[in-house]
């Protein structure tokens, strides 16, 4: 709920000044831009690593196994 400005505090108003500035606007548009890659990349990375995780698993259950027979 936004306030009436005489009641605004010190840092509404500075993060309001932010917001306005060039560096602010060019970051929202590039993240805006950027964020489907990033959640791609994110996306391939995890599924990366629970497949190598999955490969490490099974190495170590079949290496245990073997292990606990002797």
């Amino acid at each position: 709920m936004k306030h009436s400005p005489e009641f605004r505090s010190k840092r509404e108003e500075e993060r309001a000044a932010l917001k306005k500035t060039t560096g602010y606007k060019m970051w929202s548009v590039l993240f805006t831009i950027m964020y489907p890659f990033i959640a791609v990349f994110t996306f391939v990375f995890s599924c990366i690593v629970m497949f190598f995780s999955g490969i490490s698993r099974a190495l170590a259950y079949v290496l245990g196994k073997g292990h606990a027979e002797h």
